[in-house]
């Protein structure tokens, strides 16, 4: 049974399903007629406006080619009066002529100027027949456009009829598809046994994404969750990442299902603490409760409900909300994603002064010991100059000392003669002196 409520006298009355339907079906057909007849009238007037619009340039067209034929007539009328005006002067001239000459002379001008008239007679006439022939012919054209356009608009009829008769089967696929998507989940858990009915409704979610996963990002990750190392673990976890590998989703989803006939009925919010757990334990942000529990209750059954007030970031949704619940969140995280970019540039640069930091204090500490071992050698080659120099001084003292010596030596090498030698040797002298007279 459906309950109405009156708008005006706010009486509430039910009714049973078929009437509910038979006012759904009058209020249905009487908006498809309505927007029909609507369309109707505004094709009629559209056209009516283009033949109005065509005739319109058809008499403007035909006025301005009769215009430019009867000024061509005007013209050789002036042309015709002119020469008559011409043959009356050059005939009250010639009077004083002899009477032969003028009659001959006239005579052959009368000729001329007949055959002249005659010329321009013939051309008003061929002027008059071509444009005769060109009205006719823009009438013809005129007409031709004329049928083109009509055949146009009853093209653009029966497409109109068509896209109306589209629109009225797409409407009814539409309620006759949620009627079915209705029926099936009223009728799913009847048609299960008790052992698959968890089973089938993480089949039927897995089914329905998969479908529709092409028009996810390339980068997406939707599977079992596998992992109960600690204890529990999800149905499914979903997770998308940027071009840049930066994750800007995940979502832990949990499937409940349970067969009428069960004797202890679970309720949803039996379930939320566990699955708000293997969220934070799974690293997720978001959690989802996909739930065919409670089916009389309508606080679950008017669209997705959020329990942020229990446990953060936390839905319960039936199945067919579970698709656009993803594209929800997806869409939201997708405009929130500059600002974790932004988020992370920040933490890496922190990340980066901090590195810095550290790099510059193990520099300082390198520098200081290479410095401190430095200045100690630098002190130790001092001690050793200093050292080489009390060395080299010695030496230096020694070499002026035999410097001394040897310039004592030179002035005795200088001292030394024959005679000093062979002082106390007179066989030696007597030897010299012989050599010497040799």
């Amino acid at each position: 049974m459906n309950e109405i409520k009156c708008p005006n006298c706010q009486t509430v009355f039910q009714i049973d399903e078929a009437d509910y339907q038979s006012i759904v079906k009058q209020i249905r057909d009487q908006e498809f007629e309505k927007e029909i007849s609507e369309r109707e009238k505004q094709y009629q007037i559209d056209k009516e406006n283009s033949i109005q619009l065509t005739t319109s340039k058809l008499e403007k067209v035909h006025q301005e080619e009769l215009h430019k034929q009867e000024e061509k007539v005007l013209q050789l009328n002036q042309q015709l009066e002119h020469i008559e005006k011409d043959l009356t002067h050059e005939f009250e001239k010639k009077q004083s002529e002899t009477v032969h000459e003028l009659e001959k002379k006239y005579s052959d001008d009368v000729q001329k100027k007949s055959m002249e008239i005659l010329d321009l007679k013939n051309q008003i006439q061929l002027l008059e027949k071509e444009k005769e022939i060109v009205v006719k012919d823009a009438v013809v054209e005129k007409e031709k456009e004329i049928d083109h356009l009509q055949n146009q608009l009853v093209v653009i009829e029966q497409e109109a009829k068509l896209k109306e008769k589209g629109l009225i089967d797409s409407y009814e696929e539409k309620i006759k598809s949620r009627e079915e998507q209705i029926s099936y989940y009223k009728d799913f858990k009847a048609r299960q046994s008790t052992k698959m009915i968890g089973e089938s409704l993480e089949q039927h979610c897995s089914v329905e994404f998969n479908q529709l996963r092409p028009l996810f990002g390339k980068d997406v990750y939707f599977e079992k969750d596998n992992d109960a190392k600690t204890g529990s673990k999800g149905d499914f976890i979903y997770r998308e990442k940027d071009e840049d590998g930066i994750e800007f989703i995940s979502i832990m989803f949990e499937m409940k299902n349970e067969a009428d006939e069960t004797s202890s009925k679970h309720k949803n919010e039996d379930f939320l603490k566990e699955l708000d757990k293997d969220r934070r334990e799974k690293n997720c942000e978001y959690a989802v409760l996909v739930s065919l529990l409670e089916m009389d209750n309508d606080f679950y059954n008017n669209g997705i409900v959020d329990m942020s007030h229990k446990y953060p970031k936390m839905y319960v949704v039936r199945p067919q909300f579970f698709i656009p619940l993803i594209t929800l969140l997806r869409g939201a995280s997708l405009n929130s994603l500059q600002y974790k970019k932004e988020l992370v540039r920040v933490q890496n640069q922190n990340l980066d002064i901090t590195h810095f930091e550290e790099n510059l204090i193990d520099f300082k500490e390198k520098f200081g010991r290479n410095y401190r071992l430095a200045s100690e050698r630098f002190q130790k080659a001092i001690e050793e100059i200093d050292k080489s120099i009390e060395h080299l001084q010695k030496i230096k003292d020694n070499l002026i000392k035999s410097e001394d010596n040897l310039r004592l030596a030179n002035s005795k090498a200088e001292d030394l003669s024959i005679t000093k030698l062979t002082r106390n040797a007179p066989s030696v002298h007597e030897l010299f002196d012989q050599l010497k007279e040799d």
